[in-house]
């Protein structure tokens, strides 16, 4: 669930303006993806799966100049990534985290479309045209959605992107799964808009084909995986400045 988490302080980009023109290499170094090291990016990527689940995960790791490319095979059918382009957003930054994983179902659906939209934007894609492109694979049918119920795993103990309620980028911790839910709506299940996020409702990422039903974790699971992610909270926050959790 890529926007809904502890709210922060929001990092905002301006870029610098010389007579009246925008600093191409300012704009540049915001949008630019850069090289992740392979065993912290690793450990970021497997940490969205609960600990008993990460020994046969497959990892893929993100190479910013090609996409992203296969480094660990597993053998439990799960597979494991940091999202780093959120294309809902026809938006493009360099400090987007989503560590997130799918079961064998999503990886051969869903998880297709997050390596695709990687590669799409090497090649020169524009925001705009990047998601308009992913609009136009689900309708002719390239991109289809499960054929059987399942997960997405996303108890990592830290993300950055897009977040409710304000529509802005924060960093911060919300462990949920995300249950494949393709079309379904918050009144089908009884939601109701104002009720909160501790218990279930449903998360549309864009289209309706990426709809899911999510499910928080409770506080003393959050608690948890805190703790247990100690010291990867310290690398990443070492490694960038945007992936430390804000100070309580």
């Amino acid at each position: 669930m890529k926007y809904l988490t502890a709210l922060t302080t929001c990092l905002c980009c301006a870029a610098a303006i010389v007579t009246g023109t925008p600093d191409l290499s300012s704009l540049a170094a915001q949008t630019t993806i850069e090289h992740m090291p392979a065993s912290l990016e690793t450990e970021f990527a497997l940490s969205a799966l609960p600990a008993g689940l990460r020994q046969h995960a497959s990892v893929y790791l993100l190479d910013p100049e090609k996409g992203y490319r296969l480094s660990r095979q597993g053998t439990s059918g799960v597979t494991c990534l940091v999202e780093r382009t959120v294309w809902e957003r026809a938006d493009f930054r360099n400090d987007i985290y989503v560590p997130l994983c799918y079961d064998a179902a999503g990886a051969k659906t869903f998880l297709k479309v997050v390596m695709d939209v990687a590669t799409l934007r090497v090649q020169g894609r524009s925001p705009a045209a990047l998601k308009a492109e992913i609009e136009s694979r689900y309708r002719n049918k390239t991109y289809t959605v499960p054929k059987t119920s399942g997960v997405s795993y996303m108890v990592a103990p830290v993300q950055r992107t897009w977040m409710l309620p304000d529509g802005q980028v924060h960093t911060g911790t919300m462990p949920h799964l995300m249950f494949y839910a393709p079309g379904l709506t918050n009144g089908q299940i009884g939601a109701l808009p104002d009720s909160g996020i501790t218990y279930p409702l449903i998360f549309t990422e864009g289209i309706a084909e990426q709809s899911y039903i999510i499910q928080m974790m409770g506080e003393a699971e959050i608690a948890r995986i805190v703790v247990d992610g100690k010291t990867l909270l310290a690398e990443l926050c070492a490694y960038r400045d945007v992936l430390c959790l804000p100070k309580q």
